[in-house]
């Protein structure tokens, strides 16, 4: 399974645990919104392209 993991803000220690034991061996990847420099184009493929996403306020 697929899953982006996208953050709207810079994740503390318990969202990092949370995003790797939510993974789980599967294939993620994390888009981070809270960076200034962000490919809005990218980032709604990634939303259609994975099977699960995950936001993350």
């Amino acid at each position: 399974m697929k899953i982006l993991h996208i953050l709207r803000t810079e994740p503390d220690e318990t969202v990092k645990d949370f995003i790797k034991t939510s993974t789980n061996g599967d294939q993620a990847k994390t888009a981070e919104l809270y960076n200034s420099d962000i490919d809005w184009s990218s980032v709604v493929e990634d939303i259609f392209s994975y099977d699960k996403v995950i936001s993350w306020w």
